[in-house]
Parts: C-alpha cells; structure tokens; sequence
C-alpha cells in the first residue's frame, strides 16, 4: 500500500433539515477496497457526495491524494475521483457505447472529436467488464445488470484512481449481484484501484470486503475487518432487530441471520 487515497479530517456536513456527518475522520489508502455500511439516513451517500467533490464540507478538509477538493475544479475533480451512482438515466437514447464515452468528458477539448486515446479507454473498458457487444445497443433497452455494468464501464473509462459506488448492487439479482462484486475486485486487484462503495446488503460486504466501515446517525461507529464490525452488539445497535452472526461454513467470514422480533432469541 502506498500513501492514502482518500482522507477526511473532522468532516461535518448539515443540509438544511440538519446535521448529516458529524466531526468525521476516514482515510483510504491507494489500493483498499472498503465497503460502507449502516442504515438508512446513516450518510453514507452524503459521505460518497462529500468524497467527489459534489459536496463541499461545512467544516473540516477532504483531500484526494493530497488535494483539497475544495481547490479543485470540477474536470481536476473528475480526473481523480469516479462515481458510480445508485441510479443513472439519461434523457438521449444513448448507445452503450456512448455512455462509456461520458467518462471521457474530463479529458476531451471543447469542439473536438474523441481522440484515439478516449476510444481506446472506452473499448478497453467495455472488455474487461465483458460487454463490447452491447456498444450498439440503447442504453434504455437493456437489462439492469447490463446497465449496471455499463455505468461501471464509463467510471473505469475515466480512468482515475478513486472509484466510488453508491449500492452498486441494488435492485440486481444475486448472481449479478456476485459478478459485479467480481468485476469490481478483478479491477482492484489487477489495476489497484481505489474502491469505497456504499451498500445494504451486510452479508455481501462481509465476503467481499477486506474493511467494512460502519456508520450510525453521521458518525463512523465500527471500522475493521468485518469481524470485528459484524457482531451481533454492533448490528443490533445500529440496526434496532435482534440477529444471530455466525461463520460462513465455507468462507469463515461472519453472516449476519435476522431473528423475528419478539421470539425471546437475542
């Protein structure tokens, strides 16, 4: 591992109904996949938001590889730092294709044609994730795992070092579920990306994440290697069910089983 990717010092954010994080410190080092998890309204988007640049802090410094976001301009920004959001649409009939080519935007000249470099990032990416086929097709009219996958392809165009994704996994059955965390971890280990991303599903961020970041009401209340943060104290705080964690017969790693409420089980 090298110097930290990502860091985060005393963070407080508030929109207007309130304050969302709260005094947060987080730091990423190059090459980390982190997955980040918690309940809803913990932050976890806002934290991504914060990370991006989209937001800015109330107070304390976010930096990225040294820079204050704050300091940066939105194409400087785009450069470092590539966003997969929950949910994507575009409003033009887009080809797959095209849509990778938006990731492009930070590096293209204004009035000029993609340069073979763009295209070459733009096929590249398409090939690793395995859908080159799909480049020809409407974005509208494909499935939600391949939409998923071409959003992914347009982040992994962009070519940064930071990728971070906001519940990439949402509304996607389990095996696409399993082949984006795939693809995701294939790109961390052969590319040494950078990798924080936003989920629910804890039994998934436990097997696929080497250090789980658990945040509650805007502040980080666990942050380790998920046995140290899966654990029935833990969840049960920041969850309010009663659960059981126990090990995965063939993994090890902690699961987390859901106990009806009210059936005397703790």
């Amino acid at each position: 591992m090298n110097g930290p990717a990502v860091e985060m010092n005393r963070v407080s954010f508030a929109y207007c109904n309130g304050l969302v994080i709260r005094d947060m410190n987080l730091c990423l080092r190059t090459g980390e996949m982190v997955g980040l998890i918690g309940p809803n309204g913990a932050g976890k988007t806002t934290v991504i938001k914060l990370i991006s640049g989209i937001l800015s802090p109330s107070q304390g410094q976010v930096r990225v590889h040294g820079a204050d976001t704050r300091r940066l301009s939105r194409a400087e920004m785009a450069m470092r730092v590539a966003v997969v959001p929950q949910q994507f649409d575009t409003p033009y009939a887009y080809s797959a294709e095209e849509v990778v080519m938006l990731g492009r935007t930070p590096f293209m000249r204004p009035f000029r044609d993609y340069s073979e470099k763009d295209c070459a990032a733009v096929r590249a990416a398409m090939s690793v994730l395995g859908i080159s086929h799909l480049r020809d097709r409407r974005f509208g009219s494909l499935s939600g795992g391949e939409r998923q996958k071409v959003v992914l392809a347009m982040a992994l165009a962009q070519e940064t070092e930071v990728v971070l994704l906001d519940e990439p996994t949402a509304h996607l059955d389990i095996s696409h579920q399993v082949e984006m965390l795939e693809l995701l971890a294939e790109a961390n280990a052969k590319r040494g990306l950078t990798v924080l991303a936003a989920t629910h599903d804890l039994n998934l961020a436990s097997s696929y994440f080497k250090r789980l970041i658990l945040m509650r009401e805007g502040v980080v209340v666990a942050d380790g290697p998920p046995d140290e943060v899966i654990t029935p104290g833990i969840i049960e705080a920041s969850y309010h069910v009663p659960v059981r964690v126990q090990a995965h017969p063939v993994t090890g790693v902690p699961q987390v089983i859901v106990l009806p409420p009210g059936n005397g089980h703790r």
